[in-house]
């Protein structure tokens, strides 16, 4: 792909909140060596010294990194949506979020730019946590098996075999279907992810022709970072959500596709 000059290959916006004492520093530093890659940094209203540390990172990265402030706690959602629209002000190839504690690797950033490289048809690619032989995913059992049970009501909501909607690492190829996306705000403030596919089901016009636009790329590693705020019982607000999202998005296709 030949890119214009100063054009960067993929802005990443990254969504923290009271992080300072586990961003990964010198990991975002040898991210953004690269002069193809840029970050958005949200600061989602922390109490801590997160913002100190994030002036840190953008010094003297000034033309590839911006660090942007919610005014008060948002939400991971809202945060997520407040970065976009400030990654979108970027000339660049693709888009997308990635989770601050970096759970999933910087590196699976090219591995799924080279995914809407090669297939044209793709629109959004998303991290997948698949325990397979010869990867390294660590998930704790609890979660692995409740996550299970989640993306099985997610399949039957969307009509679509999405095998994982959660991991924070995804990749967006156009700044019109980003713009789109990510225009309202979400009615959750955790599983916007799964609003993001109810999103484009509605752009798309069907299930099916979304489906076709969405590659659930495996990791080869994933691990389940020391210090996630993620309960057990955000799980029953999560499928509260589900059901909201349902009636908001779903329920009218389905109306429709019966009349």
């Amino acid at each position: 792909m030949i890119r214009p000059l100063g054009r960067q290959r993929v802005v990443i916006v990254v969504p923290c909140y009271n992080e300072s004492n586990r961003l990964p520093v010198t990991l975002f530093e040898d991210f953004l060596a690269d002069p193809q890659c840029g970050c958005v940094f949200v600061d989602d209203g922390s109490t801590d010294g997160t913002l100190n540390v994030l002036d840190s990172i953008r010094a003297g990265r000034e033309e590839h990194v911006s660090v942007v402030r919610c005014p008060s706690n948002r939400g991971k959602a809202e945060a997520v949506r407040y970065g976009i629209q400030h990654a979108l002000e970027k000339d660049a190839d693709f888009y997308g979020f990635w989770d601050a504690d970096l759970a999933t690797p910087l590196g699976a950033v090219w591995d799924f730019c080279s995914v809407l490289e090669r297939e044209p048809a793709v629109d959004m690619v998303f991290g997948s946590r698949v325990r397979l032989l010869g990867r390294h995913i660590e998930r704790r059992a609890l979660r692995h098996y409740a996550g299970r049970a989640f993306a099985t009501v997610v399949s039957w909501v969307l009509r679509l075999p999405v095998y994982d909607t959660q991991c924070g690492a995804k990749i967006f190829r156009s700044r019109d279907l980003v713009g789109k996306l990510f225009e309202r705000p979400f009615l959750s403030r955790w599983v916007f992810d799964v609003e993001l596919i109810a999103r484009y089901i509605q752009v798309t016009g069907s299930p099916q022709i979304a489906a076709k636009g969405i590659y659930e790329c495996p990791l080869h590693e994933w691990t389940d970072v020391a210090g996630s705020r993620l309960k057990l019982s955000d799980f029953g607000v999560a499928f509260w959500d589900i059901v909201r999202i349902y009636r908001k998005y779903m329920r009218a296709a389905v109306t429709t596709k019966g009349t």
